[in-house]
């Protein structure tokens, strides 16, 4: 049970949910098992920030063959650590022992966050309009979606895991849990007059910032405006993918976009860095072009 907080006029209740996908893969073969609770909780959390929904309680299933006490004390510790970073309660779940059902050492993970918005501050993409500016959230990598494409560049390279990468080691990159937006975007919120968000999630940019754009018009992107991490050069060299495509699946370095005003930009820059976020200005909001596509990523080069 979880009260409504006080203080709503008229309260409405955001839900989201999700997994963790094929990331779960690589947390069985590598025995890395504490990121993705934190993956899990990040996934909806940051979904029903974009309605500018207050996280308030987080609810979770974990599914094994044989119930396997310290891997899964190892995932529930990270889904804590995310529902912490979120500023939401763990208010419960489930674990279910299914014997056959799962092959030894692996298991199914999914959960849902509940959040709380006024209904007269839901953001849609009713505010967005031509001349706004996008800034963009630096991520902690590929987050939790484009494994299934990473498997297939992992297969294929078969490299030194230990290599350095990011500063980190490029298996200690992979895996980087998603980062948890909540509460420097909430805080944003309060100061600044945040026109849309978007998560981005399976899509990429090309396919997530459209569900904030109104009709006849157009993000326009400049991949020139943030660095490339070492690890997203990595899977696009050694994978061969083209410019397009990786734009298509992963985030490539911004895992959450904000519209606002051109007017407000500086300020919620300055806002966004102050609570510890890398953020760039990525682009703007422009009249669509006829048979252009919602999104446009201009390249660096």
């Amino acid at each position: 049970m979880f009260e409504v907080p006080k203080g709503y006029k008229e309260p409405v209740l955001v839900s989201g949910t999700d997994g963790v996908g094929t990331k779960l893969r690589l947390a069985f073969e590598w025995n890395i098992h504490h990121t993705v609770g934190i993956d899990l909780v990040a996934m909806s959390a940051n979904d029903i920030l974009v309605q500018g929904a207050e996280p308030l309680y987080f609810l979770d299933y974990f599914a094994c063959g044989k119930l396997d006490v310290k891997t899964a004390a190892s995932v529930v510790g990270g889904i804590a650590t995310g529902c912490e970073q979120a500023g939401c309660a763990l208010i419960g779940g489930e674990t279910a022992e299914m014997p056959g059902m799962y092959p030894d050492g692996e298991y199914d993970l999914a959960g849902f966050a509940v959040g709380v918005v006024e209904k007269s501050e839901i953001l849609d993409a009713s505010k967005v309009k031509a001349g706004d500016a996008i800034l963009g959230l630096a991520s902690n990598g590929v987050h939790s979606n484009g494994f299934s494409l990473v498997r297939k560049i992992l297969e294929r390279a078969q490299p030194d895991l230990n290599q350095p990468c990011d500063g980190v080691s490029l298996r200690e990159a992979i895996m980087a849990p998603t980062r948890m937006y909540v509460k420097p975007v909430l805080e944003l919120i309060k100061k600044v007059p945040v026109h849309a968000l978007a998560h981005i999630t399976g899509g990429g940019l090309v396919e997530n910032i459209p569900r904030v754009l109104p009709e006849n018009l157009t993000a326009e992107l400049d991949r020139a405006a943030w660095p490339e991490t070492e690890l997203f050069k990595w899977l696009q060299q050694n994978g061969q993918v083209p410019f397009d495509e990786m734009n298509r699946v992963f985030n490539c370095g911004i895992g959450m976009v904000i519209v606002v005003s051109a007017a407000e930009a500086s300020k919620a820059i300055d806002v966004l860095t102050q609570a510890g976020e890398k953020v760039y200005s990525i682009g703007h909001i422009r009249p669509s072009q006829a048979g252009e596509a919602p999104t446009v990523v201009r390249p660096a080069n």
